[in-house]
């Protein structure tokens, strides 16, 4: 039997409208009354109707999380802090953003019929694609550079980021410090900023900027990490230190590393970037620098939440997430 707010309403000795209060989170019920209705949705095992709730307000009760490579360890994590900061409003819908000129809409077929608002994951297009959206959907963008744009935008600083962990590889004595993941593409924003913190902290080092330890790579995976290094290695310009842009990345780099006989950190020092789970557990594990994700994910949804609730036309506001350095084994040994 499938009870309803007058149900509990009768059990806790309240009106309908003090229950649908508690329901929806409203602060100005007096505690004693909140907790007999609460105790009455325990006891008849009440469940909202929330398609009826949205249907009143004229919602689906569904936002959209979208990201360029679903199986990247970082947007599987990323995903589960977004899921759960929307669990209590939202269904989350998972989808795959490519190119295009809405990756919005038509890059991942989600069109503003079908979800009231849509988080578009890391390294995928953002401001100059989404400035010619036109199906209303609030939208919220996740990292790349910060600033004035079309959207809100959480992100963290990736150039100071990328900035502290090359100035911990030559705070270790490095000097050749390579950078792996540069990017062909103008869409991911990510590279370019962390190669410029890169950059940054080798002039701050008196260190020249060798183009020839910059090695782009096709995509973020552990494939192109262990291309890269292996590239490094045959062109006769040996690196004592990687930063990888990415952990995915330095997972590979530290495998072609193995193959080749080096020792990491003693020959090569290595550091990534993302703090995914794999790098805690990796041999050695893995230095990084580690954004607070689950923060992003909260600031991301509440911003959405303002968005579908509350004054569209406002201008977009950008959040910046705190980071720290995680240095581990791979720079600092056992």
């Amino acid at each position: 039997m499938r009870h309803r707010l007058k149900d509990v309403a009768e059990r806790a000795g309240v009106s309908v409208k003090t229950v649908s209060n508690v329901v929806n989170g409203y602060q100005h019920v007096r505690p004693d009354t909140r907790a007999r209705v609460e105790r009455a949705i325990a006891e008849l095992n009440y469940r909202p109707n929330l398609s009826a709730r949205n249907l009143r307000k004229g919602r689906t009760g569904v936002i959209a999380l979208a990201g360029p490579e679903l199986d990247v360890p970082s947007f599987a994590e990323l995903a589960r802090h977004v899921v759960a900061a929307a669990e209590r409003g939202w269904t989350v819908l998972v989808d795959r953003a490519g190119g295009g000129p809405a990756p919005g809409r038509a890059a991942t077929g989600i069109g503003d019929h079908l979800v009231d608002g849509l988080i578009v994951g890391p390294l995928t297009p953002t401001a100059g694609h989404l400035a010619g959206r036109d199906d209303g959907t609030p939208v919220v963008l996740l990292g790349g550079p910060g600033g004035p744009g079309p959207a809100d935008h959480v992100a963290t600083d990736d150039a100071a980021a990328a900035r502290a962990a090359t100035a911990h590889l030559i705070s270790l004595g490095r000097r050749r410090v390579a950078a792996i993941g540069a990017r062909p593409t103008p869409e991911v924003a990510a590279a370019r900023l962390r190669l410029a913190g890169y950059a940054a902290a080798l002039a701050a080092a008196g260190i020249a900027h060798d183009e020839r330890l910059v090695v782009p790579a096709p995509a973020w995976r552990r494939a192109d990490g262990a291309a890269a290094v292996r590239h490094l290695l045959t062109s006769g310009v040996r690196p004592d230190a990687v930063l990888c842009l990415t952990d995915t990345l330095a997972l590979g780099a530290l495998r072609a590393l193995h193959e080749a006989g080096l020792r990491v950190p003693g020959d090569v020092a290595v550091a990534g970037f993302d703090d995914i789970e794999d790098g805690r557990f990796s041999v050695p594990t893995l230095t990084t620098v580690a954004p607070d994700r689950e923060r992003v994910a909260r600031l991301a949804v509440a911003l959405l939440a303002d968005r579908i609730d509350g004054d569209r036309s406002a201008p977009p506001r950008t959040l910046t997430v705190p980071y720290r350095l995680e240095p581990r084994e791979s720079t600092l040994g056992r």
